[in-house]
């Protein structure tokens, strides 16, 4: 299994109004409610993260992966999508991504970019769409368990 995941969004909620907390890793703070879902995401899929977030080239994995050890989430599976040098939005990224695998693949996309509506059909369905101001929540546990009986039933 593969978690696309945003960040912007999905772990840090999008709210103007509220200052951030910058740690000493140069990255933000992430919600802890959206931690905590992900955490449980991870320990019911034991996902491969794959990093879909406009930051994706600002840390090494390597840094990556502290970053996310230190907000909470155990990742040591992680992965991004490559430079963007086509200049893609986050949608044609994604599907590019997808017709690129050498073989067929189960995936998550988490994200809260509404352009992902128009995904294709065949992979509109793994999409769970977070509201920016909330981020990850727990809500979506149930729609991603959907996602996963789907998949199983599928194969």
């Amino acid at each position: 299994m593969h978690i696309l995941l945003d960040i912007d969004g999905v772990l840090l909620p999008a709210k103007p109004w509220v200052s951030m907390t910058l740690l000493e890793d140069g990255f933000y703070e992430f919600n802890s409610q959206s931690v905590d879902i992900l955490n449980q995401i991870l320990n019911y899929t034991n996902a491969k993260i794959i990093l879909t977030t406009s930051h994706k080239h600002s840390f090494s994995l390597n840094e990556w992966i502290a970053i996310f050890n230190i907000r909470g989430i155990k990742v040591s599976n992680l992965d991004r999508l490559p430079i963007n040098n086509d200049l893609l939005n986050r949608r044609e990224e994604i599907e590019k991504w997808l017709i690129n695998q050498k073989k067929k693949i189960n995936y998550i996309i988490i994200d809260d970019d509404k352009s992902l509506n128009n995904l294709p059909k065949n992979i509109h369905p793994n999409l769970i769409l977070t509201e920016s101001l909330v981020g990850l929540a727990k809500k979506h546990l149930d729609q991603i368990k959907e996602i996963m009986t789907r998949i199983a039933e599928a194969e």
